[in-house]
């Protein structure tokens, strides 16, 4: 599945009223990861806004070490940004990132919302996940890689869904090809960025809030049950807990790190 580099660039034209990052694209169709082909871009000197894309990855990754399957027909895009942010708040980059590509494409017609901490979906199915990697010194992120997996015409599990899939069901295509979906998710990730380090970390989330699908969900922590009520600056999740006779929890709300518990998917009886 080639890429239109063309093409490409003119959704991207038509879609910047202000750009903030200088792109610069590398395409190709099949790579292992993109996100390791930008970290040896990196090390040979590329610039931030430099941004890797494929259709399809051989040794992709997700969170937490995991595989990422990454089959032909999807879309695998990183780009590299060198923030000022501490250590201790590179998910931010991460929240700003599911934001900023729910917000693209909800404007194009897709309503995508956010699922904690790092996926997106469409009616409660998977639609992409968001991996941000960091590399550190004396407690300041360096260098960061972005990287977005997201199922467009690639085959995908029961709890998944790709956009083509969605828009043959809904009979309408607001997104007309793979060009102006790189496009979108581009801009998105720019806008994401744009909040965070302009308008803050407060308005980034409040705005994140907005799209996330969790809030309100009944959850179950050491079999006690509580309510999703938001997410803290640095990416836990907010949980309201009905009793606090909790042990260690001196408080009705506790903070959920990114992993510990799993929020779930719908599948195909639903």
């Amino acid at each position: 599945m080639g890429l239109d580099r063309q093409k490409l660039e003119a959704a991207l034209q038509a879609g910047r009223k202000s750009p903030y990052l200088p792109f610069s694209l590398h395409l190709f169709d099949t790579v292992s990861s993109t996100n390791q082909i930008l970290w040896d871009l990196l090390t040979q000197g590329a610039e931030p806004g430099c941004v890797v894309i494929a259709t399809q990855q051989t040794a992709g990754r997700g969170q937490w070490g995991r595989q990422w399957m990454s089959q032909n027909g999807g879309l695998y895009l990183s780009m590299a940004l060198t923030p000022e942010l501490c250590a201790t708040n590179s998910y931010q980059l991460t929240l700003a990132t599911a934001w900023g590509i729910a917000k693209q494409l909800q404007s194009c017609g897709v309503p995508v919302e956010i699922k904690w901490p790092n996926d997106l979906v469409l009616i409660r199915r998977k639609l992409c996940g968001i991996l941000t990697e960091t590399k550190v010194q004396q407690g300041k992120i360096t260098q960061a890689v972005i990287g977005v997996g997201m199922n467009w015409a690639n085959p995908v599990p029961e709890t998944g869904i790709n956009l083509e899939m969605w828009q043959a069901l809904q009979h309408t295509k607001p997104i007309p090809c793979l060009e102006m979906l790189i496009s979108r998710v581009l801009i998105g990730i720019e806008s994401g960025i744009q909040c965070l380090f302009q308008e803050g970390v407060n308005i980034l989330i409040s705005r994140y809030l907005e799209l996330l699908t969790n809030m309100g969900d009944r959850v179950y922590v050491n079999n006690t049950a509580g309510t999703i009520v938001g997410v803290t600056q640095t990416g836990e999740l907010r949980v309201s807990m009905e009793t606090s006779e909790v042990k260690s929890v001196k408080t009705p709300e506790i903070y959920l790190q990114p992993g510990t518990i799993s929020l779930g998917y719908c599948n195909s009886s639903d």
